[in-house]
């Protein structure tokens, strides 16, 4: 494991400590590679939905009715 040192602003060592005191984290760098690897996971699902959307306005427009468009979801989610 890489060593960093890291500056923080006094809310925030203060928020860390917190957490490491009340026994939620064994130390302060399991907290912050915690956090990391949470942002990195949100990362992963932002880019995803973003994918999922532009693949959506690239397939176009559709006269279906909402009706349909319903339909054709519960299909899709029920197999």
């Amino acid at each position: 494991m890489r060593r960093q040192s890291i500056s923080l602003t006094e809310p925030n060592d203060e928020w860390l400590k917190s957490q490491v005191d009340n026994k939620e984290y064994s130390s302060k760098s399991e907290l912050v590679n915690d956090l990391i690897r949470q942002a990195r996971n949100q990362q992963r699902e932002i880019d995803l939905i973003r994918m999922k959307l532009e693949k959506a306005e690239q397939s176009g427009f559709t006269t279906d009715s909402r009706d349909e468009i319903l339909k054709q979801s519960k299909n899709l989610l029920n197999g």
